[in-house]
Parts: structure tokens; sequence; C-alpha cells
């Protein structure tokens, strides 16, 4: 089990709205884009991938700076709305102190508080 703090990915982004950005751009990335995880992906969703990878220090600010490889279509556009709803939903848990990463499929994304809930 691995716990993926605020504080982890600060020390590679300047500040927690940068976080956000980044965050969400490489969630993006490795949802709609279908640009390949630079670290295992276990059963977690997109956004818990990228927050590892910013922690590992694989992803920084410079990820803001690129274009989108894939052109978006109507479909996509779909996916890509329902992938920032997902990232604006998990990024409250974050900035509040992490992420719990768990073998258990039915609190992925959650953390110990609100598993106990």
């Amino acid at each position: 089990m691995a716990r993926i703090t605020v504080e982890d990915c600060l020390d590679r982004v300047d500040n927690r709205f940068q976080l956000v950005m980044v965050a969400s751009k490489r969630a993006r990335q490795l949802q709609i884009e279908g640009k390949d995880p630079m670290v295992s992906v276990d059963k977690d969703k997109p956004t818990v991938v990228a927050l590892r990878e910013i922690a590992d220090g694989l992803v920084d600010a410079s990820i803001l700076k690129q274009k989108p490889q894939v052109e978006l279509d109507d479909v996509n556009l779909e996916a890509q709305h329902a992938a920032e709803a997902e990232v604006a939903a998990e990024m409250p848990s974050v900035l509040d102190g992490g992420i719990e990463i768990t073998d258990n499929p039915d609190s992925q994304g959650q953390s110990a508080e609100e598993e106990g809930q």
C-alpha cells in the first residue's frame, strides 16, 4: 500500500495549483490520448497514476507546454469531459492529505478517512 501526498508531489512542482494542472494534463494524456504510463498501473485510475508519476519525478511542469497529440472529435470530447470531471472530483481529497492506494478495488482512490465512513 502506498500513499500519495501533496508534499510528495510539491517537491516536483511549484505549488498546489500547478500540481492540479500537471496532474490533470497527465491524466488526460493517459486516458484520452493513449499515452503509456511510466509507473505500474495495477487497478489505479489515471488520476492516481499521474500523481504517482509526479511524485516519482517522471512528470513535471514542462508537460503543460506540450500540445495534445490527438485531435478531439465529438467522442473524444465526451471522454475528455468525463476525465476532467473525474480529476476534479478526486483533487480535493489529494489536496486534503493524499489518496490511499490499496489492493481493495472497492476503495480505489479513497483516503483512509473516506474508507471508514
